[in-house]
């Protein structure tokens, strides 16, 4: 069965950073791409970023880059958002998902239950 289960968000303050952790399991992690998606309140799906299976290719949202890295260790089935520079506009649920190949294509076909981003002074 697979498992992604989120954690590591919380409330921040405006300039802060949290480190988001996504364990996976009931998958080969190492075989797939990741992604991390995001749903503000009273807000649709955004995506925020993705990583490929290897860890050598990444992409970011125009509105988290250069504030927000992924990244991914294999070998603990743990994916990561470092996220910096925290504004009131990045309050959210933060989703990992599974993305269905070694690049991400978009829409994963697993996703975690999600963790609560809170950015506020």
């Amino acid at each position: 069965e697979v498992q992604l289960v989120e954690s590591g968000g919380g409330l921040v303050q405006p300039g802060g950073s949290l480190r988001l952790s996504c364990a996976a399991s009931g998958f080969t992690f190492s075989s797939y791409a990741m992604s991390w998606v995001r749903q503000a309140p009273g807000k649709g799906l955004e995506w925020v970023s993705a990583i490929n299976n290897a860890g050598g290719s990444t992409g970011y949202a125009d509105s988290v880059k250069g504030r927000f890295t992924i990244s991914r260790d294999n070998a603990k089935n743990t994916l990561y958002l470092q996220m910096n520079s925290l504004k009131p506009d990045d309050t959210a649920v933060y989703y990992c998902a599974k993305g269905m190949g070694g690049s991400w294509s978009g829409g994963g076909d697993y996703w975690g239950q999600g963790t609560q981003v809170t950015v506020s002074s």
